[in-house]
């Protein structure tokens, strides 16, 4: 199937995706969730693939949500259709029978940041930054931030995180365990498929 917002493409026994917005730096639009959505499936059907990646290139791996979705919203029920349909992107990844690798560049902010979280792996470049910032504007992830990232680096850690709203850089996020390996600027995607290799 030919993809409008993002590219896949198997490489041994990697099925890798790549979002493919470079002009909205990556930004997660509705569009953008039915495709990954269709890619995981077809990945998880694949008795080929082993793996999945996932990488926004090598400039960043994603922005957040588009806003321009959310801007749009003009009723409880919209909102709540917006947030479900967020919702079953993130579990069609982290419920994925295939193991999943988000391969970071850059910076992975908000609703980016939540996706990678459903990630069963984050490898990261030592140039990566990552944040959740909701609190800057009232609100909170909506996109399962609040209950995986306490998962991940624990209570404490999370809400620091949370409402500090501010980006970390890769040897802070390493430290926290929100990051499994860091790797050299431009190395992420190479050492994901290292491990779906192994």
């Amino acid at each position: 199937m030919a993809y409008e917002t993002i590219t896949t493409a198997k490489e041994g026994p990697a099925f890798i995706i790549t979002f493919n917005r470079p002009e909205k730096r990556n930004a997660i639009s509705t569009v953008v969730m039915d495709e990954m959505m269709h890619a995981a499936a077809a990945a998880e059907a694949d008795d080929e693939v082993r793996g999945i990646i996932v990488t926004g290139g090598e400039k960043f791996f994603s922005a957040g949500a588009d806003l321009n979705d959310a801007q749009a919203l003009s009723s409880p029920g919209e909102t709540h259709a917006y947030m479900r349909r967020w919702h079953r992107l993130c579990r069609s990844f982290e419920e994925n029978a295939k193991a999943v690798i988000a391969a970071v560049e850059g910076f992975c902010m908000t609703g980016g940041c939540e996706f990678a979280l459903a990630c069963d792996l984050r490898i990261a470049a030592e140039d990566s930054s990552f944040a959740i910032t909701s609190a800057r504007i009232g609100t909170v992830a909506g996109a399962g931030g609040t209950q995986r990232l306490p998962r991940i680096v624990g209570t404490a850690r999370a809400l620091e995180i949370m409402l500090a709203a501010e980006p970390i850089d890769a040897d802070a996020a390493y430290r926290f365990g929100l990051v499994d390996e860091l790797t050299p600027k431009g190395g992420a995607l190479a050492r994901a498929k290292e491990i779906v290799d192994l």
